[in-house]
């Protein structure tokens, strides 16, 4: 293996990293509303560090979104809209499962659902079922379900042996039911992104033609992708907001500091959840022949590193070892699907 395909398994596994933690920061913030500090994370991931990084990248970003179709800017804003209900789940899914578990299922499913999705669209599953790789693809698809299948198990086993006192010790408001089906959601509506991707391509095509390092071109197309999400989500923020009367939260917290700390550790968890398109990018360009593992390592390793930070927060305190040994298996069979649904694309 040469020095580059590990170069670029590191930088896939920081992205991993960024993408497993960023959830963390919510944990230190005190006294706020769920929607509060999600609307603050949302304006760090979805606006202000995807406008910083075409800023410093693609300076010319806005030459290039003006040169590209109307048409194609508007089907990447509404895809971002469309995968803005699915990030809105997989944080309500967090907040009811936990980090563990919530990765777990809601990753999963967009691994199962998701990847099956966008070919079945633009008819390229057709195509790769009469070849090895679309085998190995449903292959791939039915093997997260068992692990997904698996994990829901565990969940529900130490829905029954915790006590809701535990549960509320680190996971303030732990719902299993709640929380699966936020995770179906996000299922359902993560293969948004993908196909925001795929119809993003001529965004991307002109910022090469206008000379942005073929690592970055992306940058610009994130940016429109994620304004539609940041709409998505101004709207159903705002309607809890008004719902629960929390727009206080905004100005107003036990102390000054408190309230500065809260808008810091709200934006932290942007900066983490950005940061891992920039490295995991920059990660798959280093993979040479082995471009089709990195999907599969992202989604393995984001899992792996949720789950440890899910153990370190004792998300899983007071139950027994058979659910402990459950939901491990559960994880590397998760794990073991994405790599075979990674592998189905060099097939």
């Amino acid at each position: 293996m040469s020095l580059n395909v590990l170069l670029g398994i590191l930088l896939i596994a920081i992205g991993a990293f960024s993408s497993g933690s960023f959830a963390v920061p919510f944990g230190e913030i005190k006294g706020w509303k769920w929607e509060s500090y999600w609307m603050v994370f949302s304006l760090g991931a979805y606006i202000l560090f995807p406008l910083t990084a075409c800023l410093v990248l693609a300076p010319e970003f806005v030459s290039i979104i003006r040169a590209t179709p109307g048409e194609t800017i508007i089907i990447v804003f509404l895809l971002g809209g469309v995968y803005g209900v699915g990030n809105l789940s997989f944080g309500l899914a967090l907040r009811y499962l936990g980090l563990s578990l919530g990765y777990a299922l809601a990753l999963g499913l967009m691994l199962a659902i998701g990847t099956l999705i966008p070919p079945m669209i633009d008819g390229r599953l057709q195509v790769m079922i009469q070849q090895s790789g679309g085998t190995l693809l449903l292959l791939g698809v039915l093997v997260a379900c068992v692990g997904i299948a698996l994990s829901a198990w565990a969940g529900i086993l130490k829905d029954k042996q915790v006590s809701d006192e535990k549960k509320q010790e680190s996971i303030g408001e732990f719902d299993l039911f709640k929380g699966a089906m936020f995770a179906l959601l996000v299922g359902i509506t993560g293969s948004a992104m993908s196909l925001g991707f795929e119809q993003g391509l001529p965004i991307s095509d002109i910022a090469a033609a206008q000379g942005v390092d073929p690592l970055f071109t992306m940058m610009p197309v994130l940016l429109v992708l994620f304004s539609g999400t940041f709409v998505t989500t101004i709207i159903w923020c705002a309607y809890l907001g008004y719902k629960n009367r929390s727009f206080k939260d905004y100005i107003s917290a036990s102390t000054s500091k408190v309230l500065a700390l809260n808008y810091a550790f709200g934006l932290l968890a942007g900066l983490l959840w950005f940061a891992q398109f920039i490295a995991y990018g920059m990660g798959k360009s280093k993979m040479g022949p082995f471009t089709f593992t990195s999907w599969g390592i992202l989604m393995a390793l984001t899992i792996v590193f949720a789950t440890v930070w899910g153990l370190i927060r004792k998300e899983w305190k007071g139950a027994s070892t058979k659910v402990y040994v459950l939901m491990v298996f559960s994880l590397l069979v998760i794990i073991a699907s994405s790599f075979m649904i990674g592998i189905s694309g060099a097939e």
